[in-house]
């Protein structure tokens, strides 16, 4: 049995009623992480491009994620945020502090996904609707996906040297990166951005015993994958399937384990 070495550390995990957040708050708890959670109920899409059930996911709060890590003896809080906010990642260090203790593992899982393109059409590939990009697009993407975990990671780092601490974790979630995401540019773009952030704090915080990595998952099923997805995913990469958010987790609770320690400065790509 490996042990992580994880019991008694506080993770905050942002975007954690649903998908790779709450799996990921979930696995961590199961290694005896205390897990602030933090989530925002989205309106429904009403689209028949996604799965019916896409909706209900988005718009649940975090209440089963935490009912789920309790009654299996763990310890989670919850609170609703907006990271649209620039107000919000102070508010919410604050908040884990006073709930759980200094928190010593950030996870940037949550997205302002948009799906815009610079090219015409009015729906991707699979059957999604897309629109132009605009300011609201940009402004939109870049305020939940860069600015809220630039801010995140500048609190994150302003306390734990404050305190004096010596062990840290920041890991944050990609996707498209550097190299474009066609018809998800502005998803993309800000992705890249994060990346950026992240492998800076990776450089400048290592003296202070933080690791700070990036994983970018494959096509996982968070509630969005319809059939002309899945087909996509069986025609491409090596293990042509679907990937379950848990299979993310446990990715990401290696890189915050002792046994990820020597891991910094990383864009994990899964397949």
């Amino acid at each position: 049995m490996i042990d992580t070495r994880l019991a008694g550390k506080v993770a905050l995990v942002t975007g954690a009623n649903q998908g790779i957040g709450a799996a990921t708050a979930i696995a961590l708890a199961a290694e005896g992480v205390a897990v602030f959670l933090t989530y925002k109920r989205l309106a429904p899409l009403n689209e028949p491009a996604y799965p019916a059930a896409y909706d209900r996911v988005r718009g649940a709060g975090a209440e089963d994620v935490v009912r789920h890590i309790r009654e299996a003896g763990g310890t989670a809080e919850a609170a609703e945020a907006d990271l649209a906010d620039p107000e919000t990642p102070k508010a919410l260090f604050d908040q884990a502090e006073k709930a759980l203790g200094p928190v010593e593992i950030l996870v940037n899982n949550a997205s302002g996904w948009r799906s815009d393109t610079f090219a015409p059409g009015e729906r991707d590939a699979f059957g999604r609707p897309l629109r132009r990009v605009d300011a609201e697009t940009h402004d939109g993407q870049f305020a939940v996906d860069v600015r809220a975990p630039a801010l995140l990671i500048a609190e994150f780092a302003r306390r734990h040297v404050e305190r004096g601490a010596s062990w840290g974790r920041v890991i944050g979630l990609t996707s498209g990166g550097s190299g474009g995401f066609p018809t998800e540019v502005s998803y993309g773009a800000a992705k890249a951005a994060q990346e950026n952030y992240t492998m800076s704090a990776a450089h400048e915080l290592g003296r202070y015993g933080v690791t700070a990595n990036m994983v970018y998952p494959p096509m996982t099923d968070t509630g969005w994958i319809n059939d002309e997805v899945e087909k996509a995913a069986a025609a491409y990469g090596p293990l042509r399937r679907v990937a379950q958010p848990e299979d993310v987790a446990e990715v990401i609770t290696f890189l915050a384990s002792h046994q990820g320690r020597r891991v910094t400065a990383q864009v994990v790509r899964m397949y």
